[in-house]
């Protein structure tokens, strides 16, 4: 473990290598390339940022688009991990094996949940090309049961990275953070000197000071939780922003609006979309309401201003380092503004502080999305539309500084950028697998006023799905829990029509057809279909019915209990195993005085009428019983299962079918060992459910 905390919310520069060993000797060719430095905000609307018409205080970025390029169309997957996957392979979410998210393995190759072996980072691209890789951040895209197990194959060591510091789930307290620095678990601080935004920066920018540009070229992936969920923010960043949000959020959208179409984003005849019909009228809620929301989108604000403060850090540590002229540094968002309703924590009060758990809203999230419809999740532009800023300074054409890129790209183009200005090979194969070929297109032709022809782009998330074909562009909206509907496709001109006011789908009819039948031949080949609306809890209801009990992912899911008049000890053993590699041994050093001190569970939620059967194997060291269960959370009287197995050391199959589920809830898989004798193995356990 380490034995160094963070200092003041940032890696303590002593604890950092002076250089990686990317490449052994200094090389000529080295420096040419330059360093790229990429990073990815979390959960931030298309128009936030002061250079896309944002209120936020963004200096350091908007110095970034002043002396460099803006793109008016450029898109990312709608959702975190699907983004982040494309991001790191430069193939579409489905490829990566990230069709959905982290939470949950679909049983499917293309919706497991994490990155497959098919797939390469831009992590390993960079490092075959002698870069020296780090990672600083958000990673989300490793499967939740193998974080819980710390099984750490796709975690940023492991794919590509040198050099990690950060978080490789999908969200944190910023005040608390259980963070991984390399491969290792350690804790911050707890001291009131600890936020996280600011550690990522402070990291980032001690890996950037203390690298040895001599020996190799930086790669970087500074991926901020900023302005993800929960609403945490510092008080003096927070006090910047209560006033301005007293407007609320039908002014302020003009404003953006208007701000957008001065600074040039949008052109004249473009239209704001009507605020969203699910948000009230500003003037028409209370003043204690509009006082709740002014803070709520304060503290919103205050973390986009912290994440743009520890950019202006790690631009400096370049200058510093002068090396910022030959670093080509890419900022964009993971998806559109959060839509989702979010309230937790051990308050309710919305005051930014580390024992509360809130969202901004649905309210604030349609002033994000300024001028278009729609948030993450869906396809629509207020999903899927991010800023892209590119710095360059010896990359990008200075006559182009300042201005905008017309042509859309999608950041699947930015493993194909990376390469391009690295000179690096996307491989075939990798570590003898064979590899899928990468999907995007550099973008290095906009560095001089040039075209890409990018073509054709796709997406899928949860069955909404779009395709962007030059100036056209067909979006189908699919409501939870229904199934996907031609009927609902709608076309746009995207040129003319930039916030999708104007359906032409009945105008065009024959486009429409055409375009369909092109995204679904791409969607059958990248393998997205069937095509499924479930919500997140549908899902994640889905994946405990999928019980680890191979135990591949160790104990990931099960809960392990003992009372206070029993010893039990679990291990994974991977010598004396049933099958496979992996069993649970449960060895009993203190026997409990009653029946239910000592429990191996697993939880999921069955319906009434519903038939489980479960079968698993088991031995012991000696003649023992074995108490199985299936019972009520929070009623362990009311049992649908109850049995005693009998065990030796010769391996026993287990086998109960049909068991009657009498009514809907959540029920518990308990194996009881506290009054067993010695110890015993469990593996193979397996659950099939008939209606």
């Amino acid at each position: 473990m380490i034995k160094k905390i963070l200092n003041c919310s940032c890696l303590p520069l002593t604890t950092l290598a002076v250089s990686v060993n990317a490449c052994s000797s200094a090389d000529p060719e080295k420096a040419e390339k330059p360093n790229i430095l990429i990073i990815l905000a979390d959960d931030m609307g298309y128009s936030d940022v002061g250079c896309y018409g944002g209120e936020v205080e963004t200096p350091n970025i908007d110095r970034l688009a002043q002396n460099g390029l803006r793109y008016r169309q450029f898109y990312n997957c709608a959702r975190s991990c699907p983004t982040r996957a494309a991001l790191l392979t430069g193939l579409y979410p489905h490829q990566a094996g990230m069709g959905w998210m982290t939470v949950a393995d679909m049983q499917r190759p293309e919706y497991q949940g994490y990155l497959n072996d098919r797939c390469v980072t831009i992590g390993d691209v960079m490092q075959t090309s002698g870069y020296g890789t780090y990672m600083v951040g958000k990673w989300h895209v490793s499967g939740e049961r193998q974080n819980k197990a710390l099984i750490k194959d796709n975690w940023p060591l492991r794919r590509g990275f040198d050099r990690f510091y950060g978080i490789v789930r999908g969200a944190s307290n910023y005040f608390n953070v259980n963070y991984v620095y390399d491969n290792e678990e350690g804790q911050s601080p707890d001291d009131g000197t600890f936020y996280f935004t600011h550690a990522i920066s402070d990291s980032a920018t001690a890996f950037v000071t203390r690298h040895d540009y001599r020996q190799a070229p930086l790669f970087m992936y500074v991926a901020y939780t900023a302005a993800h969920w929960p609403l945490h923010a510092l008080q003096k960043d927070i006090d910047k922003y209560v006033e301005r949000y007293k407007k609320g959020w039908d002014v302020l959208r003009e404003e953006r609006f208007a701000r957008q179409q001065k600074m040039g984003l949008f052109g004249k005849d473009a239209v704001l979309s009507p605020r969203d019909e699910a948000v009230a009228a500003w003037d028409s809620i209370s003043p204690e309401q509009q006082q709740e929301f002014v803070m709520r989108m304060a503290i919103y604000a205050a973390q986009i201003d912290a994440m743009d403060q520890g950019i202006g850090r790690i631009v400096q540590s370049l200058k510093d380092r002068g090396q910022l002229d030959n670093t080509l540094i890419m900022f964009l968002s993971d998806n559109g503004a959060c839509a989702e309703f979010v309230s937790g924590g051990q308050r309710k009060a919305v005051d930014g502080k580390a024992d509360t758990h809130e969202s901004y809203r649905i309210n604030w999230a349609n002033l994000s999305s300024t001028p278009y419809r729609e948030y993450k999740h869906f396809t629509n532009e207020g999903g899927i539309a991010t800023p892209l800023i590119v710095h360059y300074p010896n990359g990008v054409s200075k006559k182009l500084n300042n201005t905008f890129v017309d042509e859309y790209g999608h950041l699947i183009d930015l493993m194909a950028t990376c390469a391009d200005a690295g000179k690096a090979v996307y491989p075939a194969t990798y570590r003898g697998r064979e590899i899928t070929p990468m999907q995007g297109v550099s973008l290095i032709p906009n560095f001089s006023g040039n075209r890409t022809n990018r073509g054709a782009t796709y997406w899928e998330h949860e069955a909404n799905i779009a395709m962007r074909d030059g100036k056209w562009k067909i979006v189908a909206k699919t409501p939870e829990r229904t199934s996907f509907d031609n009927a609902s496709i709608k076309l746009y001109d995207m040129e003319a029509d930039p916030t999708e006011m104007h359906d032409l789908s009945q105008t065009h009819p024959d486009r429409v057809k055409q375009m369909f039948e092109a995204w679904d031949k791409w969607a059958k080949s990248i393998g997205a279909y069937p095509l499924d609306s479930r919500t997140h809890g549908d899902r994640t209801r889905e994946y405990k019915r999928v019980i680890n009990g191979e135990f591949n992912d160790n104990f990931a899911d099960w809960q392990l209990v003992c009372g206070q008049d029993a010893q039990v000890n679990f291990t994974i053993d991977t010598v004396n195993v049933i099958s496979g590699k992996k069993t649970a041994k449960i060895e009993v050093v203190q026997k409990g005085k009653k029946p239910a001190s000592a429990q191996m569970k697993w939880t999921m939620n069955l319906r009434r009428g519903e038939k489980p059967n479960i079968g698993f194997q088991a031995k012991a060291d000696r003649k023992t019983n074995l108490i199985l269960r299936m019972e009520k959370v929070n009623k362990p009287e009311q049992k649908a299962l109850n049995e005693t197995i009998a065990l030796t050391p010769e391996t026993k199959n287990a086998e109960f079918k049909n068991i009657r589920i009498e009514e809907d809830g959540n029920y518990q898989l308990v194996f009881y060992v506290g009054n067993m004798e010695g110890t015993c193995w469990v593996d193979n356990i397996e659950l099939k459910i008939e209606n």
